[in-house]
């Protein structure tokens, strides 16, 4: 326990952690550990007649009394606990019971949802779990409906009084609040009426203790369901009752600082991504990119301590490569570099020999490129062309009807959009086609020396062949992209990012299921730079790719670090308990 608020603040850095540091404080406090000190300084309040055990002698009293004045019905005794069905060991004076011992667990009901008579705006307040859902507040007065009186007697819904706490048993299970006047449910709960209605909060602070291992035990196929008799049936650690008024009080200040250290950890991560994303937006635009480059490099560690501000700096990254940006020094070193404009006539020379050849096919002229498809001005030497201008695209090929993929390894791998993960092909769990399932779409193979191109699914993922993959068969849900005399590193980078990006989505065919085209593919509206100018861009930007690696390897370790000190504390919790 010591271990756990020494180290508070530092658990609840990332905003997932603050859940699980509840449930955390919730697993203390029902075994007793955070009224420790409480319970050495208040002897006498839980002991002799303060008791745990004379509390629930008080409990069978006060049910007994209501089967006398038929306000309840006599139910069949509980199982006894048996000592190995005992998770842990209680503190001196606390008793294991069950919860329908200390409550009455009460079902619910829907009226007839065609009968208007069943139905108001203001009479008694009747609750559904996705009610709960929506509010996520400890109390609750009103659901999206009250139902009448009459409603009431011609369901099996019931009135409960103010202070019961509601626990949804169904579609979803675990969903908890306290009613503060009397109110009704549907069937989707099983609330605990507590004999002793001050035991109330320790309750519902214990029902939220044991969510995750109700949903885990659940059964149900269509969805999962507890019943009434598991509920019933819970084991529930009952303390003295002026201990439980202490473990509320103890469990809602230190809920309250989580909360209140969750909120303060949201707005600095507002903060930083704002900051982040001004920052990225400035570099995008400015003249002098080294100074903003500089300024951004001086608050890495501070500000990219998300993966997804990382994320948004590869894309600046990739933005300011196809820009030109981040070689403007080495267009300054190397002036009498040849420009794009002779590439792209070699490369048209080299499709003509190809076409003449017949090795490729004469492809449609394309449009002259407009002033309003150019995404930026363009340094010098460069040009800007169409994508089917400098490459050949050519779709992949459906496996025949009637033929399945097989896992038994074989000659023939189909490559599927599911293999086609960070910019290359996954080796892990590729599927097999037979050779007569090859011979008939063997023309549909790709390349190590292409890119490929998702078009369907995921659209828009481009990446390379590995050498393993050299000739293997592609899905009808991708492209390969064949080039000519371009690097194919900056035709990757190029088509990753947000000027070709843009420009795909833009020409997704929205007719069912959306697909990218190969002609929009060919289309679309490129920036050239000369050839020598590619690989600078690619060492470039592979440099500072590296350097986005390593601040998430940074973030990782750091979230490592706080998982760890969780788990640290869960060890010296659980291992009080052995």
């Amino acid at each position: 326990m010591k271990h756990l608020l020494q180290h508070f603040k530092t658990l609840t850095k990332h905003p997932k952690n603050a859940e699980e540091l509840k449930a955390l404080i919730l697993q203390l406090a029902i075994q007793g550990k955070l009224t420790e000190n409480w319970r050495a300084c208040h002897p006498e309040l839980v002991s002799g007649s303060n008791s745990a055990s004379k509390l629930l002698e008080r409990i069978k009293a006060e049910k007994k009394v209501l089967i006398a004045e038929k306000k309840i019905k006599k139910e069949k005794p509980l199982p006894s606990i048996e000592e190995e069905e005992k998770p842990y060991e209680l503190p001196i004076n606390w008793v294991w019971t069950k919860l329908g011992e200390i409550s009455l667990v009460v079902g619910g009901g829907t009226p007839k949802s065609t009968n208007p008579e069943f139905y108001t705006d203001e009479e008694i307040p009747w609750f559904t779990p996705a009610d709960l859902g929506k509010t996520k507040s400890k109390y609750v007065t009103r659901g999206r409906r009250d139902i009448t009186e009459l409603g009431l007697q011609k369901s099996s819904a019931q009135l409960m009084p103010a202070g019961s706490v509601l626990f949804s048993s169904r579609a979803p299970i675990g969903h908890t609040a306290i009613g503060l006047v009397d109110f009704s449910t549907n069937q989707g709960f099983k609330s605990s009426v507590p004999y002793v209605m001050e035991m109330n909060e320790f309750i519902y602070h214990y029902l939220n203790s044991i969510v995750k291992s109700v949903n885990e035990n659940a059964s149900g196929t269509t969805f999962k369901e507890v019943s009434g008799t598991i509920v019933k049936n819970f084991l529930f650690p009952l303390p003295p009752l002026e201990e439980q008024k202490a473990i509320v009080a103890i469990v809602n200040e230190l809920f309250t600082e989580v909360e209140q250290l969750e909120d303060q950890t949201k707005t600095s991560i507002q903060l930083k991504e704002d900051f982040v994303t001004s920052a990225l937006q400035r570099l995008s635009q400015t003249e002098n990119l080294n100074q903003e480059w500089q300024f951004l490099q001086t608050h890495f560690t501070e500000f990219f301590t998300e993966k997804e501000n990382v994320k948004q700096l590869r894309e600046t990254i990739l933005q300011l490569a196809v820009q030109g940006k981040l070689t403007s020094k080495w267009r300054s070193q190397n002036p009498n570099t040849e420009p794009a404009s002779e590439l792209l006539k070699r490369i048209q020379t080299e499709k003509a020999a190809l076409i003449a050849q017949k090795k490729i096919k004469k492809e449609k002229p394309l449009p002259p490129i407009e002033d309003h498809e150019k995404p930026y001005d363009l340094p010098e030497g460069w040009e800007n062309t169409r994508v089917a201008q400098i490459t050949t695209i050519k779709g992949g090929k459906r496996v025949p009807k009637g033929y399945k993929l097989s896992d038994s390894p074989t000659d023939h791998i189909y490559i599927r959009v599911t293999d086609m993960k960070n910019g290359t092909v996954n080796l892990d769990g590729l599927k097999y086609i037979t050779n007569e399932v090859y011979e008939q779409i063997k023309a549909y193979t790709i390349s190590k020396d292409d890119l490929y191109i998702t078009i369907a699914g995921t659209i828009g993922d481009v990446g390379e062949i590995p050498e393993e993959l050299d000739g293997m068969n592609l899905t009808e849900n991708a492209a390969k992209i064949i080039l000519y005399q371009v690097n194919k590193q900056y035709l990757k980078i190029l088509l990753s990012s947000k000027v070709c990006q843009k420009q795909f989505f833009e020409k997704v065919n929205q007719m069912a299921q959306p697909k990218l085209a190969l002609h929009r593919i060919g289309s679309t509206v490129i920036p050239l730079p000369p050839l020598e100018e590619q690989k600078a861009i690619v060492k470039q930007v592979n440099s500072l790719m590296a350097l986005c690696d390593s601040l998430e390897e940074h973030i990782d370790n750091s979230q490592t670090q706080i998982e760890q000190l969780m788990q640290s504390c869960l060890r010296e919790v659980f291992e009080e308990n052995k």
